[in-house]
């Protein structure tokens, strides 16, 4: 992932900020593992006989996946990809998916592709670097966050830009996550970033669950 992350930057130099990549390729990295856990859900409900279900959205919630119009769907973008409006095209994508998901208000950004004036071919290319990087094989890898600490390791903080960014190592989350326990109670991170603690918690405490369960045989 971090060579495709890599080669991605390599096609915003000289048309963006360093310490702006990670936000033109984080909407991007959204809308495809979105678009990825779509077409897997929508596979799964046909495999289980639900077929004339596909278009419910409540068939994909129940999953934790978003249910994508065509228009927003990745395929739909990479078809597109070298038409002079797919700048536009990007921006119509992100604002239907926020419009319809509630718990998406204001965390996508609004009209941001088309002010980036990026060349066409440009986008294009980038479009392509994203297109062949896998998001969903591993369920337990927290993708977002792992895109975002990468960008802000690797451009914001050494352009001296991103005073008052930091990011938590994922060995140390792990650590503190194990240290923690939680097992119960209220978890709080009062510097929450991309919820990597609440997450690795999460995983912690599926993993001891599993543990336990296998010990009790």
């Amino acid at each position: 992932m971090e060579e495709s992350l890599w080669r991605s930057a390599d096609k915003l130099r000289g048309s963006v900020e360093p310490s702006e990549y990670k936000h033109v390729v984080l909407s991007l990295i959204f809308l495809k593992y979105a678009s990825d856990r779509f077409e897997e859900q929508r596979k799964k409900i046909i495999a289980n006989g639900h077929e004339k279900f596909v278009d419910m959205k409540a068939f994909y919630t129940q999953d934790n996946a978003f249910y994508l119009p065509d228009e927003t769907r990745w395929s739909y973008i990479m078809q597109h990809a070298k038409q002079p409006d797919i700048a536009l095209l990007i921006d119509t994508a992100l604002y239907t998916i926020e419009k319809n998901n509630e718990q998406l208000k204001g965390a996508l950004p609004d009209n941001y592709y088309s002010r980036l004036n990026l060349d066409t071919s440009k986008l294009a290319s980038l479009l392509d670097v994203i297109d062949g990087i896998e998001l969903t094989a591993d369920k337990e890898q927290d993708v977002i966050g792992r895109v975002y600490e990468y960008f802000l390791s690797k451009f914001a903080l050494k352009e001296g830009k991103g005073k008052g960014e930091f990011y938590t190592p994922k060995t140390i989350v792990n650590l503190i996550a194990e240290l923690l326990e939680p097992y119960s109670g209220i978890l709080y991170d009062s510097v929450c970033g991309t919820g990597g603690m609440l997450i690795e918690s999460i995983y912690h405490i599926h993993n001891a669950r599993m543990n336990y369960e296998s010990s009790s045989f």
